[in-house]
């Protein structure tokens, strides 16, 4: 198996990324039920007795609602930093000593044939994290969950073959919204979440030659549309001329439907 990768389910209402090479199957994030879980990995064609662990990005509920039932059902070590697991244990029930990994921000780690490196982001969490894969000069990044792209953040993560990356609301929709003003302006503060515009421009940093898909994630229910998401970001990357037919395929996520596993070549 080459590097491969399926976005299970991205939204406010959970997420779970695989991705997987010969010699691993990582589950990063299981923010729904470990039934749902167990049937997004099958409509995808992986079996999920195969994992061979778990990463973990945050403690909210929508990555990590079905941690612990995924964990103790596949017998899967749990990955996270320090102030992680101490965030999500009172959440995840019980699990055995030897199951659980640290794995502390701006660090590398290999498993096996795929490297992986993690980086702290700007979200309202104990210390958020996400992470980039490599595997035989591929590399795949996934980005979500935080209120800007940092400088930093964008140095470990350009040059993607393929990105996971945020594209939450649109500004206009979240604004004119019913949600209360402070939740508002959470979302729209250094610590919330990427709008449309805000993501564009910032995979106009990142991307080059290399990079053959990006896929739209975490969109709000209720402040963006699929549509709009990709109008937005495809219009801004062909301005500063990035070719969207010949280049790179834009593509969606679903808070109910995996993406196909993709092999990143």
């Amino acid at each position: 198996m080459t590097l491969s990768f399926s976005v299970l389910a991205s939204g406010s209402s959970g997420n779970a990324f695989f991705i997987g090479t010969e010699k691993e199957r990582i589950l990063v994030d299981a923010g729904l039920t470990g039934k749902e879980l167990q049937r997004l990995l099958e409509e995808t064609g992986i079996d999920p007795a195969s994992l061979t662990k778990i990463l973990v990005t945050h403690e909210h509920s929508d990555h990590i609602k079905g941690l612990g039932v995924a964990a103790r059902k596949f017998d899967l070590p749990i990955y996270a930093n320090e102030k992680t697991w101490k965030a999500m244990e009172n959440s995840i029930g019980k699990i055995p000593l030897d199951h659980k990994f640290v794995f502390q921000m701006e660090e590398t780690k290999t498993f096996g044939d795929l490297d992986v490196q993690s980086f702290g982001v700007s979200h309202d969490a104990a210390e958020p994290m996400f992470y980039t894969f490599h595997h035989e000069g591929k590399k795949v990044a996934l980005v979500t969950d935080t209120g800007y792209i940092s400088e930093r953040v964008k140095g470990i993560v350009e040059k993607a073959d393929a990105y996971i990356f945020e594209a939450n609301h649109d500004v206009s929709m979240l604004q004119m919204g019913s949600y209360p003003w402070n939740v508002k302006r959470r979302i729209l503060g250094d610590l919330g979440h990427v709008s449309n515009e805000d993501s564009a421009l910032a995979l106009t940093d990142l991307i080059d030659n290399n990079t053959k898909r990006i896929y739209l994630a975490h969109l709000s229910r209720d402040n963006n549309m699929k549509d709009l998401a990709r109008l937005a970001v495809g219009n801004i990357l062909e301005e500063r001329g990035f070719d969207l037919k010949k280049h790179i395929e834009l593509h969606d996520t679903d808070p109910k439907m995996p993406t196909p596993l993709f092999q990143v070549v």
